[in-house]
């Protein structure tokens, strides 16, 4: 299967929400279940944006969905959420909608409507001190300059694990933006692909809290 095809079987049309509206009673009152975890991919809202380097967390978290079976996505939390299992974990996936810089209005939400922790967020983001494609997992950290990570520390605080997703250096500071803010290139839609797949198909050892196992399993896969 190409990558269009396979990106296109889990990236369809998305309902438009209302940016910044706070969360409707009708919104809350659909999740019965409750998630041990709260998975969350940062990128900013819109099919302009849907192949930004940016919104690799957004990829990989709709990627996760697919494979594993989640629910259709609801409107929640200032974003869109599903709720599916990995392994015998409940997972909360979340797709905030408020833009990159705001991020972290959602995953405070979800947080206190389930009265999670920090502890029980895993934030999926683009990360330009990697190599594209590279997969690595951390607990707390910096920001580095990244607008989503910072809001996210901002609402929540420091604590969370990140799953960075390498999206390589331009080189130069003054082409960072162009580069976090530009589309994959048709050149790199394999390994992307591949990258993705890989995530997903190793979720599980991140749901049960292995994130050696997961980042070992990842690179085995992108070996192949």
């Amino acid at each position: 299967m190409s990558f269009f095809s396979w990106l296109s079987s889990f990236l369809g049309p998305r309902p438009v929400e209302v940016l910044g509206q706070p969360l409707s009673a009708e919104a809350t009152d659909v999740w019965e279940f409750e998630p041990v975890q709260i998975w969350v991919g940062l990128g900013n809202p819109g099919a302009k944006y849907a192949m930004h380097r940016h919104n690799v967390g957004f990829m990989a978290v709709d990627a996760i969905a697919e494979t594993h079976g989640f629910e259709p996505p609801k409107k929640s939390f200032r974003g869109w959420a599903q709720q599916g299992r990995i392994g015998t974990s409940r997972i909360l996936l979340l797709k905030p909608e408020t833009f990159m810089n705001d991020s972290g209005r959602a995953v405070r939400a979800a947080m206190d409507f389930f009265k999670k922790e920090m502890g029980d967020v895993t934030v999926f983001h683009d990360e330009l001190d990697l190599a594209p494609f590279k997969v690595k997992v951390k607990i707390g950290g910096g920001t580095a300059g990244h607008n989503g990570l910072r809001s996210t520390e901002a609402h929540i605080g420091n604590a969370f694990r990140r799953v960075r997703i390498g999206i390589g250096h331009p080189g130069h500071k003054d082409r960072v933006t162009g580069h976090v803010l530009g589309n994959y290139a048709k050149s790199e839609t394999d390994g992307l692909a591949d990258m993705l797949g890989a995530i997903a198909a190793e979720a599980e050892w991140l749901a049960k809290g292995d994130e050696a196992r997961f980042m070992n399993e990842v690179a085995l896969r992108l070996q192949e």
